[in-house]
């Protein structure tokens, strides 16, 4: 799950993420791990029911605070697949 940070927040300070809107607990920093997308990402949340998901479209979660419904941003399934490298002088579209 992919979410923005607050302006000069340490990317990897202990603690833990709660929703803006209401302050449930969402994430720890102890779940927190580097992913290639500029957004944080997370293995697990703190409580079973501290997210909502819904598809938005195929591939594509809405994650939402599971307490009050605030909106934290997108989970896209299958994350990196529809994308494929080819190295300069490898292919002939470019």
């Amino acid at each position: 799950m992919g979410f923005c940070f607050q302006i000069g927040q340490s990317p990897f300070a202990a603690g833990i993420y709660v929703c803006t809107k209401c302050g449930y607990e969402l994430f720890s920093s102890r779940a927190k791990y580097e992913h290639s997308s500029p957004w944080p990402a997370f293995t697990e949340t703190i409580h079973e029911d501290s997210v909502s998901k819904y598809e938005e479209r195929p591939g594509a979660l809405k994650v939402s605070c599971g307490k009050c419904g605030n909106g934290l941003g997108h989970e896209f399934l299958n994350d990196g697949s529809s994308l494929k490298f080819i190295p300069k002088g490898e292919g002939d579209s470019f």
